[in-house]
């Protein structure tokens, strides 16, 4: 194992796909000096490595499309690169309405859509049928087609994110686990691990599930709630293959996509369950995530009018992690007025694989610009610092949001 560098101008704490995608978007503005702190033996190790890798533009804010937009351009740069490349399968997305009140939903985003210069437009059913053939649409009342959505592995994309970094000059260390953070003087001055200190300019915590735990050791509160999230991969399925679309079905909840030749299906529960931060510190592995059979039998059932095999095939693989919102349901991004130097890069609402890039970019854009956007202001942490909020509050509005992911005007 390397020795640590004494200093460093940027310490990113997190090797997720966030951390690593911070890291990559700064060395692409030109920032040279950076390090990144992983306390795994690898980067992508937690709640990255437990994603589903959908990869969606349609959302109902100009800005969140245009977010959406830039992290799709940045997956089809890097899989240009045979070597280092996240798997990106740009097949598009079938979002399925099946009722009145959600068609009139996808006619707002699809104006939401156009203004931001996103191809979407309706399909009917026969044409969806076509690039899904195992799904029913018979009681399906609209279908929205975008075609430049798609799917990546999440391992894959933190790894070209590494690799292409690793190019420009960041240094990764993984198996070191931060212990604290000295602030003097009001700015962040090093960073204390099992390993020894770094001396730095800029301390970034991308941290995930623990991004409570780093911003606590500069002294700043913020809501970071952890809410669990499931998805099953059955075993191999006839009829589907990779380059099928995803699948989204909001008035049931749920998502699918081809995982190779099986189908992996998701959802949002409604009785969601939230991690109670102060119950590990900052150096502790997150507590693990136990299965909930109920759930996921949930998840089947409700499925199951629309694709009936769905009852027939077996489950080959659970995957389960912690992604962390923020109770607004916006990212947290960018410097806090109460320590220099301390930038975020958390809370993302379980947006952390398919928006990193993007996020990558607003926060270049809150530390090198002058005038950074209103859109990138209103992500600072110092919309909580400086008001007053509780956690009881905050976490109920977290779990809302994430039972809610799905919900009409969402």
């Amino acid at each position: 194992m390397a020795a640590l560098p004494e200093r460093a101008k940027y310490v990113i704490v997190g090797g997720g796909a966030v951390g690593c995608g911070v890291a990559y978007s700064l060395a692409k503005a030109g920032e040279r000096d950076i390090v990144l702190l992983e306390r795994e033996p690898t980067v992508a190790a937690v709640t990255s490595s437990q994603a589903a890798g959908l990869v969606g533009q349609v959302r109902s804010s100009v800005e969140r499309v245009k977010l959406a937009m830039w992290s799709v351009e940045t997956f089809s740069s890097l899989q240009e690169d045979e070597e280092a490349n996240p798997a990106w399968r740009q097949v598009g997305s079938l979002r399925v309405a099946l009722n009145d009140e959600r068609v009139a939903e996808f006619e707002r985003l699809k104006t939401v859509a156009d203004e931001a210069g996103l191809e979407v437009h309706f399909i009917d059913n026969d044409a969806a049928r076509q690039k899904w053939p195992l799904l029913n649409f018979d009681a399906v009342r609209a279908v929205l087609w975008c075609p430049s959505d798609g799917y990546l592995q999440p391992y894959d994309l933190t790894m070209a994110y590494v690799a292409h970094g690793r190019r420009l000059g960041i240094e990764i260390c993984t198996g070191t686990n931060v212990r604290d953070i000295v602030v003097e003087d009001g700015r962040v001055r090093r960073v204390v691990t099992d390993r020894g200190e770094i001396a730095c300019d800029f301390v970034i915590n991308a941290a995930g599930a623990n991004a409570y735990h780093v911003a606590r050791a500069v002294g700043v509160e913020l809501p970071i709630i952890p809410v669990r999230h499931e998805f099953f991969v059955t075993v191999h399925a006839d009829g589907l293959h990779p380059d099928m679309p995803v699948v989204r079905i909001p008035d049931i909840t749920l998502y699918l996509r081809p995982e190779t030749n099986a189908l992996l299906v998701g959802g949002w529960e409604p009785r969601s369950l939230a991690l109670d931060v102060a119950n590990y510190p900052i150096d502790q592995a997150t507590p693990p995530v136990e299965s909930d059979w109920e759930v996921l039998g949930e998840f089947g059932a409700e499925l199951s009018p629309y694709i009936p095999k769905v009852d027939e095939l077996g489950v080959r693989s659970v995957f389960k992690g912690w992604p962390t919102f923020a109770p607004d349901g916006r990212f947290i991004i960018g410097e806090s007025c109460r320590v220099k130097g301390f930038v975020m890069a958390g809370g993302c609402n379980a947006h952390g694989v398919s928006g990193s890039a993007g996020i990558g970019r607003h926060v270049v854009e809150s530390i090198l610009e002058q005038q950074p956007s209103e859109y990138v202001r209103s992500l600072s942490p110092d919309r909580f610092t400086e008001t007053e909020w509780d956690w009881r509050t905050a976490t109920e509005e977290a779990r809302q949001l994430y039972s809610n992911y799905y919900a009409i005007g969402h």
